[in-house]
C-alpha cells in the first residue's frame, strides 16, 4: 500500500526492520518507498534521533555563501548529491537539486528568508479603465 507520508514513530519502525537484516530494497517493496528514502531517513535517525524523523514545520534558512558552496561541491564530482546535502546539512537532496538547477539556467541564488518574496507577492495590475 502506498502512503504519502510517514510519522516519525512509522519511520523509526520500518528502521527497525532494516536493522533485523531486511535490505533497504526489501523494505522499498513492502512500504512502497524508495530504498534512497530510507537510507535518509537512517542517516537522520543516526545524527539527530527520533527528533530527526519528524517533517519539519518550519523552513530552514540557507545563507547565499552556503548555496553557492555546495553547488560547486556537488558540480566539482567529488561528491555525490546526497552527500553534499549531508555535508552541509541540507534538509533534502531535492532542495540541492533545485539551487542546482537554478545556478544552471543563470538564475540568480539568493539568501533564504521567512518572509514572502517578491515572486510570491506579485501579482497582475488590472484596472478597469480601458488602456
Amino acid at each position: 500500500m502506498s502512503k504519502r507520508s510517514y510519522s516519525a514513530e512509522e519511520k523509526y519502525e520500518i528502521l527497525k526492520e532494516l536493522d533485523e537484516h531486511y535490505s533497504t530494497y526489501d523494505l522499498e517493496s513492502k512500504y512502497n518507498v524508495h530504498h534512497s528514502t530510507i537510507l535518509d531517513w537512517k542517516h537522520k535517525y543516526d545524527k539527530y534521533g527520533l527528533e530527526g524523523l519528524k517533517e519539519s514545520s518550519t523552513w530552514k534558512k540557507y545563507s547565499k555563501e552556503l548555496k553557492l558552496a555546495a553547488i560547486r561541491d556537488c558540480l566539482s564530482g567529488k561528491y555525490s548529491i546526497r552527500e553534499v546535502a549531508r555535508l552541509y546539512e541540507i534538509s533534502d537532496a531535492s532542495v540541492l537539486r533545485g539551487w542546482i538547477k537554478k545556478y544552471n539556467s543563470h538564475r540568480d541564488l539568493k539568501d533564504t528568508s521567512k518572509e514572502r518574496t517578491s515572486s510570491m507577492t506579485k501579482g497582475r495590475k488590472t484596472t478597469w479603465e480601458n488602456e
